[in-house]
């Protein structure tokens, strides 16, 4: 994703929650690169690459679902 992109993006995402049991593992943007991989080629969140540093498929999912 570009810089471009990712300046129209981030804005809309919710922020992080300052009360939060955990830090941040993954960047949003590196999140949102997962999620749009594991949409585009129609995989199983299971089956993300962990070698592309994208976090875990759960990671991405769970994102995702916030």
């Amino acid at each position: 994703m570009d810089d471009r992109l990712w300046v129209l993006i981030d804005p809309l995402l919710p922020p992080w929650p300052e009360r939060s049991p955990v830090r941040r593992p993954v960047s949003d943007r590196l999140c949102l690169q997962g999620i749009l991989f594991a949409l585009h080629n129609d995989m199983a969140w299971q089956l993300l690459p962990l070698e592309l540093w994208f976090g875990s498929g759960q990671t991405c999912w769970r994102r995702l679902d916030r």
